[in-house]
């Protein structure tokens, strides 16, 4: 019977271990520790006049920074965890018995997760390109077409209260649009409702340090913006991986 429950509980997490990896960011994919801020593929003044050079300056340099540095202090407890990817660690975090640290990884595990995922995103205006013609036949297929799925994405956006993210993700084969609150994301099996949990291929960070210097309280403007840089060749990639 043991044999039994741990033969199952084994596949389910290669399952979700393949998932994970098919769409993680850099590094998320290797050893949870040490991690590392990635480099951004284009310059911090890149993205503008969409998102401006010191918001990007402070959003890599200083917060996704400090999400790596408490997430080494947390694994520095953990080795057994340690030596997982991330991405795994962060797919099965209701194993983690120790409340504490079962909360570093969410809430510091997610937020390097999520923007190393959110800077792959991310491309100048020039570059941004479009969905492939596949994931273009997916957009319209779940939403109707791009602008029906850029109103239904913006009011999950906005309507994501407080800090959070809103997500594009694929479920059961099909594209589905959901939000989360903090560094959650829609792979944190357990975390998530079980509604929300899918693989993600394209997230927006709604955390006022993301846009605040630039458009304050203007969220929506900052979503509006935000389509001028989507690097859709990386979005579709990951469509392609699991699809």
């Amino acid at each position: 019977m043991n044999s039994d429950l741990n033969r199952r509980h084994f596949v389910k997490l290669g399952t979700l271990a393949v998932a994970a990896a098919a769409i993680a960011p850099a590094r998320a994919a290797s050893a949870a520790s040490p991690a590392e801020l990635p480099k951004l593929p284009y310059g911090f003044d890149a993205l503008e006049p969409h998102i401006d050079k010191m918001t990007m300056e402070i959003h890599h340099g200083k917060h996704h920074a400090a999400y790596i540095a408490k997430l080494n202090e947390a694994l520095a407890k953990a080795p057994e965890l340690a030596a997982k990817p991330l991405d795994e660690v962060l797919g099965n975090l209701p194993a983690v018995s120790d409340e504490a640290l079962r909360t570093a990884l969410r809430n510091q595990g997610g937020g390097h997760w999520n923007h190393s995922m959110f800077w792959e995103s991310l491309a100048p205006a020039d570059k941004s390109g479009k969905p492939s013609d596949k994931l273009s036949a997916a957009i319209s297929s779940a939403f109707g077409g791009m602008d029906e799925f850029k109103k239904a994405f913006g009011e999950a956006a906005t309507k994501r209260f407080g800090s959070g993210w809103a997500w594009l993700i694929v479920k059961d084969g099909k594209l589905k649009i959901t939000s989360t609150a903090n560094q959650d994301h829609p792979a944190m099996k357990g975390i998530v409702p079980d509604s929300d949990f899918g693989t993600p291929i394209l997230g927006l960070d709604v955390w006022e340090h993301a846009y605040y210097l630039h458009y304050q309280n203007r969220r929506p403007d900052y979503i509006g913006a935000f389509w001028k840089v989507v690097n859709w060749d990386k979005v579709s990639e990951r469509f392609a991986k699991v699809s």
